[in-house]
């Protein structure tokens, strides 16, 4: 493996599998490094050509982003409330096939579709589909709305001494669909998703009707844990996410391994050295500089400083978030195209901070270096700050995985030790 032209082929056979900056992630060297030994000025070292060897013959380390549908699955899901597919990649990339989604937004729609392809029908409302069109599988998964329950007709039932029940109690919510496609269908598992304030949302009460339709009108056992994905990403991004099995098979979350301290923004931001290529219209140039449009004109500067200056003389602490390639960024939001306030990159002292590119924000939220963004900034930026941190769903999904084939296996006729 020491031969130059040797070691030169398979650098341009590894090229076709990964991106320059992924193979250079994988290697524990920067992109720059990778694109010397690619133009000849730098040879690579014999150890190199091993090492690219291996990662060829596995292919383990980036998972793909979508599984091919003619691939045997090792379980089927379907996805509710789909956004762009953040949880879908992250169930796709430990043995699972999408077989169902559903998502309303149409511009998300786009997106899932640039990324995923069309193997099957990408349905709208949930409201309007019927659980009998809904296909048989074995997890379900879903980012729902959180929205506050009515109780005026739970306590009139109550005064009555009638049973009610999640048909009554959350009638009119998006989770209500949630729970009707649950009964219908009795999944092998689920895995659900919201943000943090879910637990402390109209007084607690949201959450706990939520537990209780699960766990004592479907019948689930259930275990929920708050995931902040700075651990995966350079985002301070806190979750819940909610998992039950149609049997207890001694899932816990207390056996999750999370990573003790996660990247830096300097992972997640464009080199501008010309080490990566240049992607109109987030870069240009052969330095692949970021477009002067993210940055903040003076009057929006102006405007974000006299604005925080307010606050911190009020003793609020509203303001905008500078980072730098050090830190760890706020968490992005949906309302992030407006002013970038939350995650402003500093360029240096007596300069404009910019705003991420939705580039930068793809990657921000963990989706793979060739993810398509075929919507505008503003589309984009509304995606992202919508959009789950995938390798923390992919971390739930590989904790999950031996756990759903166990009931797979089961439901077979074979029972046997969760697999590896």
């Amino acid at each position: 493996m020491g031969d130059p032209m040797e070691i030169e082929n398979i650098l341009a056979e590894a090229r076709k599998a990964w991106t320059q900056k992924d193979l250079a992630d994988l290697l524990g060297v920067d992109a720059k490094t990778v694109s010397r030994w690619e133009s000849g000025k730098v040879p690579p070292p014999a150890m190199v050509g091993l090492a690219i060897r291996e990662l060829l013959r596995t292919k383990s380390a980036t998972p793909p982003p979508v599984l091919d549908k003619r691939q045997e699955a090792d379980f089927t899901f379907i996805d509710l409330f789909a956004g762009i597919g953040g949880i879908r990649l992250g169930f796709q990339q430990n043995g699972g096939r999408c077989v169902f989604t559903s998502e309303w937004n149409t511009y998300s729609q786009k997106t899932y579709e640039a990324n995923f392809g069309k193997d099957h029908e990408l349905n709208g409302d949930i409201t309007k589909v019927h659980a009998d069109e809904v296909p048989e599988h074995d997890v379900l998964l879903a980012g729902f709305p959180c929205q506050p329950f009515s109780i005026a007709g739970v306590s009139k039932k109550n005064s009555l001494g009638r049973a009610h029940g999640f048909a009554c109690e959350t009638q009119g919510t998006l989770f209500f669909d949630v729970a009707r496609i649950i009964e219908a269908k009795k999944p092998k598992a689920f895995l659900l998703e919201n943000v943090k304030n879910l637990l402390s949302h109209d007084k607690g009460r949201t959450f706990d009707v939520i537990l209780r339709t699960l766990r004592d009108e479907l019948g689930y056992t259930v275990q929920a844990k708050v995931i902040d994905a700075k651990r995966f990403v350079p985002q301070h991004r806190e979750r819940i996410v909610i998992v039950g099995f149609r049997e207890d098979t001694g899932f816990s979350f207390d056996d999750l391994e999370l990573p003790e301290e996660g990247p830096r923004l300097s992972s997640i931001l464009h080199p501008e050295d010309g080490s990566e290529e240049a992607e109109a219209p987030f870069t240009e140039g052969k330095k692949a500089k970021v477009a002067d449009k993210y940055t903040l004109t003076d009057n929006l500067w102006a405007y974000l400083q006299a604005y925080a200056a307010k606050h911190k003389a009020a003793g609020n602490g509203f303001g905008f978030g500078l980072v730098g390639p050090n830190d760890v960024a706020r968490t992005l939001s949906a309302r992030y195209h407006k002013d970038g306030s939350e995650i402003l990159v500093s360029r240096g002292e007596g300069k404009n901070p910019r705003r991420l590119t939705p580039r930068e924000c793809a990657r921000l939220m963990g989706f793979p270096s060739d993810w398509k963004i075929p919507v505008s900034d503003t589309q984009a930026y509304r995606q992202f700050g919508n959009a789950v941190a995938v390798p923390v769903f992919s971390a739930v999904a590989a904790h999950m995985r031996p756990h759903i084939l166990s009931l797979i296996e089961k439901d077979a006729g074979t029972p046997r030790l969760f697999a590896a």
